[in-house]
């Protein structure tokens, strides 16, 4: 089922609180970086997140977070965190959006968190997505999800006014995304692979910085959520459709409340994230759109992104603070 519109708004104050958040989780992560373990990484990120959110004040309910309950110690779906004292909230996380990316100190890992007023965004079962996502600027309806990938490409150059050679498109670098490849290139746009991290694929096409234009390809169904909830706070469009590969993907997504007619259902960005929203972002290791944490001269360096529906704003914080 999709989540029903609301008309309340979030707490101001909620744009700082999620950036100290994905602060807190990068800075654990650093320790990790290039050390080879994943889990340890990941599991540093989610100890540090969950400190961080538990002194805030707010009621807040993880709806898109590391598995269900079973799966703790990770944030974990329908878990409750904060002082229980403020406003009501839904969450979407990523502690480690990369965690490959960390333990290999390869580009790109960074911490995400977004969140809503209570029943603000869809509670996406731990299945695969197929998403096409473009950022701001451009004509309602402009690519399909339906379309071939060649289509969406020519689209995209024509409401540009360039030729498709002028066009990148971001895929994860995926066996299954070969067709994808093959369809972007006949048409002689550039195809940038990203080894991990989709969410940040999608942010990608917000900023004129990255030159990524166009997102394409299947990754998993909350990362489109959190995604969604960072590309509502500053315009742009995006479909996805859930793809499930056995019965067993499709009785976690009954247990969260979807129903067999929505299986199939093609998503629009509005209907993922209807709402009010804030989401921010704070880089691991150097990317293209943050860069990574950083100590020198007894204090810590860190960069992050805090987006928010109410005023379409991006802010860029850099903190420094004494170790």
């Amino acid at each position: 089922m999709v989540a029903t519109p609301k008309h309340e708004t979030l707490d101001r104050n909620l744009a700082l609180d999620a950036a100290r958040v994905a602060e807190a989780a990068a800075i654990a992560s650093f320790a990790h970086i290039g050390r080879g373990n994943e889990m340890a990484a990941d599991q540093a990120a989610v100890d540090a997140m969950r400190k961080a959110l538990n002194i805030l004040d707010l009621d807040g309910l993880i709806v898109i977070g590391e598995g269900e309950r079973d799966h703790a110690p990770m944030l974990y779906i329908g878990e409750k965190v904060g002082t229980g004292k403020g406003q009501r909230v839904d969450i979407a996380l990523d502690p480690l959006e990369g965690a490959t990316l960390t333990a290999k100190a390869m580009a790109g890992a960074m911490t995400l968190v977004a969140f809503t007023p209570s029943g603000g965004m869809l509670q996406a079962p731990d299945t695969y997505m197929d998403k096409i996502a473009i950022g701001p600027g451009y004509n309602p309806g402009l690519v399909d999800l339906d379309a071939s990938p060649a289509d969406n490409v020519r689209a995209v150059a024509k409401a540009k006014g360039v030729t498709p050679s002028d066009i990148t498109v971001c895929v994860l670098d995926r066996p299954r995304h070969a067709d994808i490849i093959a369809s972007v290139r006949s048409v002689a746009a550039r195809v940038h692979l990203i080894n991990d991290g989709d969410v940040a694929g999608v942010i990608n096409t917000t900023d004129p910085q990255t030159r990524v234009d166009l997102f394409l390809g299947s990754g998993g169904a909350p990362e489109g959520v959190l995604a969604c909830a960072a590309l509502k706070c500053v315009g742009g469009q995006f479909q996805g459709r859930l793809i499930f590969r056995n019965d067993d993907e499709k009785a976690r997504a009954r247990k969260l409340g979807l129903k067999d007619a929505d299986f199939g259902r093609k998503y629009d960005l509005d209907e993922l994230v209807p709402g009010d929203a804030v989401f921010a972002a704070t880089g691991v290791t150097n990317g293209a759109l943050l860069d990574g944490v950083r100590f020198a001269d007894g204090y810590v360096h860190t960069h992050s992104l805090v987006m928010t529906t109410a005023t379409h704003t991006v802010r860029e914080i850099r903190m420094k603070r004494p170790v």
